[in-house]
């Protein structure tokens, strides 16, 4: 089989794993449309990111009897159902639009409990966490896309933000057509059974296993803490408009997460995955540690040290916890999807340090303590590399 090829229509699943984070971009007009007050509002992420805690442990039981390719057409599929909602019938009301945005989340949590247990099956030998992280990459850019779309639609045709639903119907029905021919060899051990909700949870006493999706909650929590807090800190510390400036602020963030991940793709050719995870912590506390130094031009310098350090956390926790134990890859992504919930939890908490701190730059005090003990995580990993002689993953 050429992994290479058998890669592509993996890589295409996550571009469109990357179309729900065009749920952002649409609050605003949606709001509008649908005359909403602010709470009301942000039930449309709500509705779409909660579907992370609801079907990702689910699915991955569902995933180990079924067949990661299943699951990941099955994503596909109601994710494409959820598009064509407002493609073919439009929006009459605002509940049929948060049942779209609710198969838009329940598809992308399909795929990504799929998509990055299923890289592995299609990646040639120890080239798991270079192909996970050049996926990140590719979903990144499914993740730009919706606010690229927007704003050329809309300064070109006249088009509203509703234009992104026939062109995402389009790429989805692509990537089916792209999925279906694929042959993926899954890992089977005869004598193991088949995964459930009771030993599916049970993998959580495994010391190991704990550590690592612990450090996926945090991370996603910490992700999330940084790119909502950064307009706020630079408005308190040096007086910037949120308005004017602070969305380009937040894309320098962005940008250097989408650089970050292609590089990481590059860069572990040539290095351990654990090596570069404990690299990557180190940037990222070096970023996050800057923002604490009271000169506007550090803090933007920061934004970008941050993103390169965060931007390949995800894909290498997922990739060494995986690699570590194959035989329960199904289970494990189920798990760590799951614990994508870590950005709808770990922020409240750092609006509450800050309010009563009253300083939103010692909120920032959070998501370095999330890195510090993912730091923990990339030293064990890295020491436990050492002692057993390990040469290459």
């Amino acid at each position: 089989m050429n992994s290479k090829r058998s890669a592509l229509p993996v890589f295409l699943g996550f571009l469109a794993m990357g179309f729900m984070d065009a749920v952002g971009p649409i609050v605003g007009p949606a709001r509008e449309q649908f005359q909403l007050s602010n709470f009301t509002a942000q039930l449309i992420p709500f509705v779409s990111f909660i579907m992370f805690g609801v079907l990702s442990l689910p699915m991955g039981i569902f995933q180990d009897k079924k067949g990661k390719k299943f699951v990941l057409l099955l994503g596909l599929v109601v994710m494409l159902a959820g598009i064509l909602i407002p493609a073919i019938w439009g929006f009459s009301t605002f509940p049929i639009f948060l049942i779209t945005i609710l198969l838009w989340g329940a598809g992308a949590t399909m795929l990504q409990v799929s998509g990055n247990p299923i890289m592995r099956d299609v990646s040639p030998e120890g080239k798991y966490s270079r192909n996970l992280s050049l996926a990140q990459f590719v979903k990144a850019i499914g993740s730009l896309s919706g606010p690229v779309i927007i704003a050329v639609a809309a300064r070109n045709f006249g088009r509203n933000w509703d234009v992104l639903f026939p062109i995402y119907a389009v790429a989805l029905v692509i990537t089916v057509i792209a999925i279906l021919p694929l042959r993926v060899t899954e890992q089977h051990d005869p004598n193991k059974q088949p995964a459930s909700f009771a030993s599916t949870v049970a993998l959580l006493k495994n010391g190991y296993v704990l550590m690592m999706v612990l450090g996926i909650f945090l991370y996603v929590g910490a992700e999330v803490c940084v790119s909502s807090g950064i307009p706020l800190y630079l408005k308190e510390r040096f007086g910037v408009d949120i308005s004017k400036s602070g969305v380009l602020n937040t894309g320098y963030f962005f940008m250097a997460l989408t650089i970050g991940r292609f590089s990481g793709g590059v860069i572990l050719n040539w290095i351990r995955p654990r090596t570069f995870f404990l690299v990557t912590c180190v940037l990222s506390i070096l970023g996050l540690l800057g923002l604490f130094i009271p000169n506007q031009g550090v803090a933007v310098a920061s934004f970008v040290l941050i993103g390169l350090g965060f931007a390949n956390i995800f894909p290498l926790i997922f990739s060494i916890t995986v690699d570590h134990m194959p035989e329960q890859a199904n289970a494990l992504s189920g798990l760590m999807v799951m614990a994508i919930v870590g950005g709808a939890i770990v922020p409240p908490i750092m609006g509450l340090v800050s309010d009563n701190l009253k300083s939103v730059q010692l909120g920032f005090l959070v998501p370095l303590v999330c890195v510090l003990y993912i730091s923990y995580i990339a030293l064990a990993q890295e020491k436990s590399a050492v002692t057993s002689g390990v040469a290459a993953d």
